[in-house]
Order: structure tokens, then sequence, then C-alpha cells
């Protein structure tokens, strides 16, 4: 059976050649109508697209792909600013890929590299469940998995520590003599990943001292750890009737649009209620007061996450898949009072 041709691919698309190299080489001027007739042509006679051999003696094309839920949430955006930073220092580019918290965007996430344009991928899925690992079984290509929503002994994973940066997040309350801890950023969603794991932190934390979890207290957000439901979630908890004197946000965003709830209500932070956010992103360091947070490790997930797949397409990586588990720490400012 012949290779099919990028002339093959024009002629399934009814473009031209032309438009289908635009389209292959990302040029952004292109209808997306047309973008996904030329794909859809590639997919159905599978085109791979050899940009490797035509510039690299080496085979690879140095360039590796991140998918990452959005970039509208700081953690991703900042790890991703990471991520290219590491990137370049060892000679690679990054083609970054939003999934919109989807499982067809990231199951397309999976397939990018079949088409040689990347030579590897870094992958933070969102909406795949565990059930899923198996995709990642026989790939093809170097991934690195980040995050907690999956697990899969085959590949390298890097993660980070969510149940011990929650359990020390609700830590510093309760050491501070804070009882009444409401919770923002509880997903309804059965495989919500960090969600879960960041709730179990906080529910340990409660029960070494005896505490059990008030429902009352539980602020949803299940449109997006976004400031405006961080507000929403912990306007809800107020209107539950219930005194709150500290909070433990799910994420730093989160925290941010409960610290605005909290002063909109008359609250003063942190002597009437205070608050600890999760991710350290540059704003936790310019809110009023600044945001105390977990920082999970943010640029060591990112230094090694690029290092361990630079290391899978040279060769120098271990035999056995790897997985790191990030340091974390507490950054302590002033939405949280001063330990004596």
């Amino acid at each position: 059976m012949a290779v099919p041709t990028m002339a093959d691919v024009a002629r399934r698309a009814g473009v031209s050649a032309k438009t289908v190299s635009n389209v292959l080489s990302g040029y952004p001027y292109i209808r997306e109508s047309t973008r996904e007739r030329v794909m859809a042509a590639v997919d159905e006679l599978g085109y791979e697209i050899n940009v490797t051999a035509r510039i690299f003696r080496s085979g690879r094309t140095g360039v590796v792909g991140l998918a990452v839920p959005e970039l509208g949430q700081p953690y991703f955006g900042e790890l991703a600013d990471e991520i290219l930073e590491a990137a370049r220092r060892r000679g690679l580019h990054v083609l970054i890929q939003p999934t919109g918290f989807t499982r067809e965007g990231e199951l397309a996430a999976l397939r990018e590299p079949r088409r040689k344009l990347v030579d590897g991928l870094l992958f933070s899925p969102a909406a795949l469940e565990q059930a899923d690992a198996h995709l990642l079984d026989d790939l093809g290509y170097p991934l690195v998995l980040l995050g907690e929503q999956m697990f899969s002994t085959r590949v390298d994973h890097v993660t980070m520590q969510n149940v011990e940066g929650a359990r020390a997040a609700t830590d510093l309350l309760l050491d501070a003599g804070r009882r009444q801890i409401a919770v923002i950023g509880m997903l309804h969603s059965p495989t919500a990943g960090s969600s879960n794991l960041r709730f179990t932190g906080y529910r340990e934390a409660l029960a070494a001292r005896g505490i059990t979890v008030d429902p009352r207290l539980l602020g949803w957000a299940d449109d997006g750890w976004h400031r405006g439901n961080g507000a929403r979630a912990m306007a809800d908890v107020l209107d539950a009737g219930v005194e709150v004197d500290g909070v433990v946000a799910f994420n730093d965003a989160l925290a941010l649009g409960a610290m605005y709830a909290l002063q909109v209500r008359g609250r003063s932070i942190p002597d009437d209620v205070a608050v600890v956010g999760f991710d350290d992103i540059e704003d936790a360091q310019y809110s009023m007061p600044a945001l105390t947070t977990v920082d999970p490790g943010r640029r060591d997930i990112a230094e090694v996450a690029v290092a361990l797949l630079h290391d899978r397409l040279t060769g120098a990586a271990p035999a056995e898949p790897v997985l790191h588990v990030a340091d974390m720490r507490i950054v302590e400012r002033g939405s949280t009072p001063t330990r004596r």
C-alpha cells in the first residue's frame, strides 16, 4: 500500500497542498473549518508529518508538547512558563495545547505526537479517569504524566503532595486556634483528583484534633477553580448561617475570591477569618492582605518533568519509569496570624 503524501491529504480535504502545509506548520490565519478538514484527512489517511527528517539528522523535531487543562488558571499558566524556561535551557521548543477540561481535548492531545509534530508529551489530564490509564500504554513516544488525576506504572510521572499540603494548611489554622474552618473548592465529580486529595488532607487534620466535618462549611466550586467561584462558594458558606473563623481554599484563585467575599461581608482577615490557599501563584503576594499558601514545588515539577522527557528522548533516562513527588512548603503571609 502506497504511503500517503501531502498531495493525497490535499485531495481528500479539497484544498491545495500549500494550505495543507500551512495547517501542519501551525500557520495562524487558517479558517477553523479548513483546519478541521485537513486534520481529519490526515487522520483518515494515516499521513505522518515527518518534519524531523527534513530538519534534524537526529530524527527529532526538537519540539515537545505540553497538554494542560487551561491557561486561564494561574497555576497552569505559571507552570507553563516554568516548563518553557526549563525546555529552552535544553534546546527544546514547547507546543502548548489547552485541553479545556474535556475528555475529547485530552484524547486529541495524546494523538498529536503520532503526527510527528512533537517528539514527546508532558500531559496533565483532568477529564480522563484512572480507568483510562491503559491509554498511556504503548503510545510510541515518550510521555511524562503530570498531576494526580491518573497514575500509571508504565510512564514517568511527576506530581505533588496534595494530601500533605492541604493537611499542613489546615493544621496551620488549627494551631492558630481556629475551629470553624471552611473548605473552598469541593467538586461533586467522583473523579476530581486534586479536590478529593486536598479534601482528604483537610479531613485528616480535623480528625486528628477530634473535629468532625461540618457539611455547612463545604464550599462547592463545580464551575471551576476561579476567583468568581471562590467568592460564590464563600458566600454560600456564610449564608448557611455557620460562623467561620478559617478558610482552606484548594487553590489560590479560590482563596482570593473567598477573601473578597469575606471582606465584602465585613470580615477582617486574619483577625476574624484566617485564609490559606494552595499553589503559591504570583498574585498571592499582592493581595490585601498577602495570601498564606502552600507552595507545591511548581518549579521542581517543571524542571524534573522536562528533564525526564529530555532524557527519554536522548536515551539517558533510567530503564524503569520514574515517579517524582515534589517537596511542598507553607508560605506564611498576612492572611493568617503570625505564629508566636
